[in-house]
Formats: structure tokens, sequence, C-alpha cells
């Protein structure tokens, strides 16, 4: 099964819509990013291990694969982190796979599952907006994207665990 999270990847100020793409199959362990990152988004599979156990999750033992579509368009940034953690634990049933649905994600996160603010949130929250999406990003972050629509459906928390929460709940 593919889970998909909707994020974005910037080309200058514009915001292009980004697929995050996650696959959780047997085979040799493994980790693998790709879809043109760089090494900020690389390193994310540290934050998002880190983070993941920080909530009471391991990943499983198995082969991930996160891509990162389109391919030909480069990546970078550590708000990839949360769309990755997210389709993570869609994948191994930590959330619904349906939860994300209809949102765009963003956010970086710290080792304990904290989310940090991520720069680009005013056009990202633009660009979400003229798709008819939602924005879950960093508490942070929230009041900054909330310049881009009054009707723009803002979910913005602290912690992982506490989006966790907020999709248990529903």
């Amino acid at each position: 099964m593919v889970v998909r999270v909707s994020t974005v990847a910037f080309e200058g100020v514009n915001a292009k819509p980004v697929d995050v793409q996650v696959q959780v199959m047997p085979g040799r362990v493994l980790f693998n990013i790709v879809g043109l990152p760089d090494k900020s988004v690389g390193e994310s599979r540290e934050r998002v291990r880190g983070a993941l156990a920080a909530v009471g999750l391991a990943l499983p033992t198995r082969r991930i694969t996160i891509n990162l579509a389109p391919a030909d368009m480069p990546k970078e940034g550590s708000h990839f982190d949360l769309p990755i953690a997210l389709g993570l634990m869609a994948a191994i049933g930590a959330l619904p796979s349906d939860a994300l649905e209809g949102f765009v994600v963003l956010g970086e996160l710290g080792l304990d599952g904290s989310l940090a603010p991520v720069a680009g949130i005013l056009p990202a929250a633009v660009a979400t907006h003229e798709r008819g999406f939602g924005l879950i990003c960093p508490v942070a972050s929230g009041a900054e994207a909330a310049w881009a629509a009054a009707d723009l459906p803002i979910l913005a928390l602290r912690s992982l665990i506490q989006l966790a929460n907020h999709f248990k709940d529903i």
C-alpha cells in the first residue's frame, strides 16, 4: 500500500505541489528518500526516526521508500519532516490512512516530537487555499498562515503526539 501526503516545494516565492508517497514493504531494512531531495531532506530520516521514537513508535524492520513527486523538481528544506512522519504513521496503521486527505502538511520535527516553524509558510498557505485544501503546520507558523485567507482551515499544533491524538479523536 502507498500512503500519500500533500506538501509543497518552493521555486522562488512560489509553492508547487509535492506528493509525498510512502511505501513500507518486505525486504532488506532500508529507509530511502527519492525524488531529488537535498541534504536537509535526506537528514529528515533521522529527525523522523527520533520523533517517532519520542511518541512511542518504532519504524518497522522493513524496506521504507519515500518518493517526493514530481521527481524532477528539486526539494529542499526541513518542512518535509512532518509529511514524511505522518505518511509513515499512516502506513504502519498509527493513523487512519485517509486522515490526511484534503490537507497540505509542512513542519520540521525535533527529536522529541516537537514541531518547529518553517520558512515559506505564507506562500504555502496561499497555494493550499488555491487548491481548496486545509493546512497542517506547527503552532508557531499558524498565525502567519492565517494571513493567506480567512476561510483557510488551519490545524496548527505543538507536537507530533498532539497531531496523532487529534486524528485519533476524529
